[in-house]
């Protein structure tokens, strides 16, 4: 069945590329941070919706892990001046406030600090790096958000930006709407590919929450 066909129970949010611009800010963070410690700036390439974590053992495996997560984040927090909402993503969160989650890579103060400076509501469920084992592209933060909202994962629709966001949604089983906010669609494999939350609707009814494309 087509994506606009169908209601959904719950709605799970990526935060960064999907619901806040943090790009720039936080890729000022990691080059920094690989510039400190001999990191190759190429080797930060494809690593988003990756956990810290996971990019530092990736990417600079003799590093002392949790000296570095610590760096990163101090960096990160430090430089949230131009994160933003991205297009449609205040209004799909205000829509879906009571059925929605967000399932982010950053930590929880990172997570807040980011939404706060975009001005987007944070829901009362909130799934963070804090809260998992093993990070996207691994299903478990998607099963946890389910979970959380008591609901089944076939009945939730995944809103993602990355190729690995969209692994670990397909993986929980759920339904994926992917933006190309961060990447080309021919790299998203989503039941649903449109450029930013503007260019859909989120109606949240009695009966659960319905996808509607915007009429241009």
């Amino acid at each position: 069945m087509p994506l606009t066909g169908r209601t959904f129970r719950a709605v799970l949010f990526d935060n960064d590329g999907t619901l806040v611009d943090s790009m720039p800010a936080a890729a000022r963070a990691w080059v920094q941070w690989a510039d400190e410690h001999d990191v190759p700036r190429s080797a930060l390439e494809g690593i988003a919706g990756m956990p810290a974590a996971a990019i530092i053992a990736k990417v600079a495996p003799g590093v002392e892990p949790v000296a570095a997560l610590a760096r990163i984040e101090e960096l990160e927090l430090r430089d949230t001046a131009d994160v933003v909402a991205l297009p449609g993503a205040v209004e799909a969160v205000e829509a879906t406030r009571d059925r929605c989650a967000i399932v982010t890579s950053a930590t929880g103060d990172l997570a807040a600090a980011r939404l706060s400076a975009a001005g987007i509501p944070t829901p009362t469920r909130l799934v963070t790096a804090d809260d998992i084992t093993r990070g996207k592209p691994d299903p478990e933060p998607f099963l946890i958000a389910a979970r959380l909202l008591g609901v089944e994962p076939d009945q939730c629709l995944v809103v993602e930006d990355a190729p690995n966001g969209l692994t670990a949604a397909r993986a929980a089983g759920c339904a994926t709407l992917a933006l190309t906010t961060s990447h080309t669609a021919h790299e998203l494999d989503a039941d649903l590919v449109v450029a930013s939350l503007a260019d859909v609707v989120l109606e949240s009814t009695s009966a659960g929450v319905r996808v509607r494309l915007v009429d241009r």
